[in-house]
């Protein structure tokens, strides 16, 4: 069921527009635009009804902030108002709203526009998701990573929780496209994805196709330790397909790994710890492939013993 967010300073109104919705949507009240604003932030809702007049700040000024933040800026608005006049209609439409409806509510015509900004959203969801995903592996592509990284840094950051990023490839893979032919290395591509997607399970884990036979994932709230065996693992899940490689890693399709886990602070930025999983893996390809190299909290390095 989709979620709706009411947020109007009277409990009346906020009550009825709850009436006439909740039989089709997960309703949230709020009263204030400071708790509307956090729980908008929290990403769950697939619209917002807002009112205009609001004290200390009015529906304008929240509709400014929602359009600033990363989170909510894509979340549609309608905006909720005694307020008729059009030079109003305008300046709402104008920060972002996409319906403007007036009091005293029609609870016919609130039903209608509500159900049809939930199927133009749901419409636009779906398309979103279909350019986020990598059509060979099914996982996310480029666009999706850079995307869902900057939101997953500042949670990392706010909640000071450990933040780990992997970069890993298949080994020798130019060899393997020049000996099976390049649609077969593109199956071993989607097996490889398949194969470290179902290792990665949890709400915050994320994996996505970097670019040609590269990857990168991402895992939060686990130490080195752990994440360090945990990417052990899908390294010999891979192995353990038993796709046959002519290489001299493996008579088997290998991959190589590198990662690092941080405790991220307000100012560290994400890309010089990418930069430091990526050396990781140059390690582990220099020192013979088919390895996971990591570097923990307190910057020592984590090897495989091959």
């Amino acid at each position: 069921m989709e979620k709706i967010l009411i947020i109007d300073d009277s409990v009346v109104q906020a009550r009825y527009l709850e009436n006439i919705l909740e039989d089709d949507y997960e309703i949230t009240l709020a009263h204030t635009a400071d708790s509307g604003l956090s729980y908008a932030k929290t990403g769950e809702y697939s619209l917002l009804l807002l009112d205009v007049v609001m004290p200390e700040m009015d529906g304008f000024m929240l509709l400014k902030k929602l359009q600033e933040e990363l989170v909510t800026k894509h979340i549609p608005v309608i905006l909720i108002t005694g307020l008729s006049d059009a030079q109003h209609e305008e300046q709402g439409l104008i920060l972002g709203a996409v319906d403007y409806i007036v009091k005293p509510f029609n609870p016919m015509i609130v039903k209608a526009r509500v159900n049809t900004h939930i199927k133009l959203y749901r419409y636009r969801t779906q398309i979103e998701r279909q350019a986020m995903v990598d059509e060979l592996t099914q996982i996310a592509n480029r666009r999706q990573y850079d995307r869902y990284i900057i939101r997953q840094w500042q949670q990392a950051v706010r909640l000071k929780i450990p933040f780990s990023v992997c970069i890993f490839d298949i080994d020798s893979f130019k060899m393997y496209n020049d000996t099976y032919g390049h649609p077969a290395g593109d199956r071993v591509i989607a097996a490889v994805a398949q194969t470290a997607a179902s290792l990665l399970r949890r709400s915050t884990d994320f994996l996505a196709r970097y670019g040609g036979e590269e990857f990168v994932a991402i895992v939060m709230g686990s130490g080195a330790q752990e994440t360090f065996a945990h990417f052990k693992k899908i390294r010999q899940a891979v192995e353990d397909l038993h796709i046959e490689h002519k290489s001299p890693v493996s008579p088997w399709v290998t991959i190589s790994m590198g990662g690092i886990t941080v405790f991220p602070k307000t100012n560290d930025k994400y890309d010089t710890y990418l930069k430091f999983a990526d050396a990781m893996l140059y390690d582990a390809k220099r020192l013979g492939r088919n390895q996971v190299i990591w570097i923990d909290e307190k910057k020592a390095q984590l090897r495989e013993r091959r």
